[in-house]
């Protein structure tokens, strides 16, 4: 569990959608409210379970990068359970304890993942913020999370969750590391930049990810 540290104000936030799906590797839908189970994720939907990654969040200010970028997305369409607006998302540590809405608490369990394949945005815009500007969360207090909900920092983390195994920290940061170091000889894998255009024209019911028949039970 996190650790009690002083938390400074810029740490607050609100709820500006709340998305579910009831698949993996496609775009969450809309919604205004979900209901929170305990150490499950969102009832109904498809990243709820019994591990480290049950709850996705991103920062609204994170999707403007991509609408700036020439993409027609919003909230839900990097497949986040919760978009918000306000909060220094990743300023948060891990082991970080949230409380969204009246009673609903999340920790916060991974910053970032790997995509073990690329998704449609990535290949129109040549790159995609959740791998990098998405967090993860356990959920540690049951509840109903809505829109307009006021996002809280009940204490800062201290690096560590009990929920996450070591090897997802280190694959992580793997893939970060080859990733500085292709941008350091002027290159990143697996790079394909489309045009403005074909940017615009990603239909929100492409898949997030591609399917891979060989993802292991955490990918999505």
């Amino acid at each position: 569990m996190p650790g009690q540290y002083a938390v400074p104000r810029r740490h607050a936030g609100t709820v500006v959608s709340v998305n579910m799906s009831s698949r993996k590797t496609v775009r969450k839908t809309r919604g205004e409210s979900g209901t929170l189970v305990f150490d499950r994720g969102f009832e109904g939907d498809a990243h709820a379970g019994d591990w480290h990654r049950q709850v996705s969040l991103l920062g609204l200010e994170s999707i403007g990068t991509m609408v700036a970028a020439g993409l027609k997305v919003g909230p839900g369409d990097f497949a986040e359970n919760v978009t918000t607006s306000g909060i220094d998302l990743l300023s948060l540590p891990i082991g970080t304890l949230l409380k969204l809405g009246d009673s609903s608490e999340l920790e916060i369990s991974q910053i970032g993942k790997v995509c073990h394949t690329k998704c449609a945005i990535y290949y129109a815009a040549g790159d995609c913020v959740m791998p990098r500007d998405g967090l993860f969360a356990v959920v540690r207090r049951a509840g109903e999370v809505r829109v307009g909900d006021l996002i809280e920092v009940v204490s800062l983390g201290d690096g560590t969750c009990d929920r996450t195994p070591a090897s997802a920290i280190a694959e992580f940061e793997a893939e970060k590391a080859a990733e500085a170091a292709a941008l350091a000889i002027g290159r990143r894998p697996d790079r394909i930049r489309g045009s403005s255009a074909e940017a615009a024209d990603i239909e929100r019911a492409s898949p997030v990810q591609e399917p891979d028949r060989h993802q292991n039970a955490e990918s999505g």
